[in-house]
């Protein structure tokens, strides 16, 4: 059996938005499926991350084709900026971004990758003249590689499953972007048109099964996972500081205002506290972010630029507590970071902040990994913090997880092969 992966992000890009098909790949020869990946020959990555390269399988064919990006262009006039989750909007725009933010949020739609689909389409027709495949498989974002797929279902009648990594309309950054209603209306019908002409649809989240089941009948949640091994346990030496750890993008959305007010709280009534503390953050922040910290003069902070995925590894092994700050938007109940499943692999106790009935929720609650507060509760977060701070002077701050073998890679590209070859034959 073999599937035609079209992802805009592969090795060497680098960030979340590689792994997910990076390590079904990894995993899906052993369950009988041929992986065929379908990706851009010059791609304009924002991460680059060469180590992941050793986790392509040697035997797989990769095809890609040159894409043009528009935001080469843009970056010419753009100004120093703050990116979103996706790299898109640019914080307090001077007029000349403004228009730019316009112009791509309203005649760039879905999104800036839009100009592939027509070459794409092309290029992947001839192919598949000359080799087979049972099915193709579309992932975003970038949701212009759904097109691509729509297309191909519509002219070639082909079984198409579309992944949804993080929603459509319904993304953290959506309600930021200035569209007219006319585009709106336009993203809605395509993200529409998707979901009913895929034969399914896989989502990494019950809350966004539950958006998508009005225009999809076929629709699975395989979430996102890890995929270390701990064959080193026991020589992990924890950090001397209490120290509490975020691993990845904190941009405005993710800034946690909250655990700042907490955090200062705390430290001025308790020296110890302040003295012992050291909270690292492990990718880039936002001008948002800094300015808060600043403005409470919140000391100890280390703050780390990307590091390699391994590197990263060993920072969220290491640490007293993991950080994870949910984006405080409207979607918010059914945002799951995909860092969360490395920490659960970390085994070390999560500290979370979002929606105390969310998806990331559920998944804490049943593995027994962590705490969540709310966006505004900021004293069960000082209860939190206290009763971590005082387990980490009494060397008693563990974690005991449980079930989190469901969320290996290996046993979610199990869950994904059944559902492929359901598809398939169906």
């Amino acid at each position: 059996m073999k599937v035609l992966i079209l992802t805009y992000y592969w090795p060497p890009a680098g960030g979340s938005g590689v792994q997910r098909w990076l390590k079904f790949v990894k995993y899906l020869q052993g369950f009988g499926i041929e992986p065929v990946i379908y990706t851009v020959k010059n791609p304009n990555y924002p991460i680059l991350d060469d180590s992941l390269e050793n986790d392509v399988p040697k035997n797989i064919k990769v095809l890609k084709t040159p894409i043009f990006e528009p935001n080469d262009f843009f970056t010419i006039f753009k100004k120093k900026e703050t990116k979103t989750s996706a790299g898109f909007l640019e914080s307090n725009p001077s007029f000349v971004g403004k228009v730019l933010q316009y112009i791509r949020a309203n005649y760039f739609i879905p999104d800036a990758r839009k100009f592939w689909i027509k070459p794409s389409v092309k290029f992947l027709k001839e192919y598949l003249k000359n080799n087979p495949i049972d099915a193709i498989i579309t992932t975003g974002p970038p949701h212009s590689l759904h097109l691509i797929g729509l297309k191909l279902k519509k002219e070639l009648n082909l079984k198409w499953i579309a992944d949804f990594r993080d929603p459509w309309t319904d993304i953290d950054y959506f309600h930021h972007l200035p569209l007219t209603e006319k585009a709106k209306k336009k993203h809605c019908k395509l993200e529409e048109e998707v979901l009913y002409n895929a034969d399914a649809v896989l989502v990494v989240g019950k809350t966004m099964k539950d958006n998508f089941q009005p225009f999809s009948k076929n629709i699975h949640v395989i979430t996102n996972g890890y995929d270390t091994k701990n064959n080193n346990e026991s020589e992990v030496v924890l950090d001397d500081k209490f120290s509490i750890t975020h691993i990845g993008l904190m941009n405005a959305d993710r800034n946690p205002i909250v655990l700042w007010q907490a955090i200062t709280e705390i430290s001025q009534e308790n020296n110890e506290f302040a003295e012992d503390l050291e909270i690292k953050l492990v990718g880039s922040i936002a001008k948002e972010v800094q300015e808060q910290i600043n403005k409470l003069a919140i000391k100890n902070i280390t703050q780390i630029p990307y590091v390699s995925h391994q590197k990263v590894q060993e920072f969220q092994k290491k640490s007293q507590v993991l950080l994870l700050a949910v984006n405080k938007v409207p979607s918010a109940k059914g945002i799951i970071t995909g860092k969360i499943f490395e920490y659960l692999q970390a085994k070390r106790p999560i500290l979370a902040i979002g929606p105390e009935n969310g998806d990331l929720a559920d998944i804490l609650q049943k593995t027994n990994s962590g705490v969540i507060v709310d966006f505004n509760n900021k004293e069960k977060l000082k209860q939190v913090l206290l009763r971590f701070y005082e387990d980490y002077k009494n060397e008693k701050l563990n974690v005991l997880s449980k079930n989190i073998e469901q969320y290996h890679r290996k046993n979610l590209t199990e869950q994904l092969s059944t559902i492929l070859k359901q598809t398939i034959n169906s």
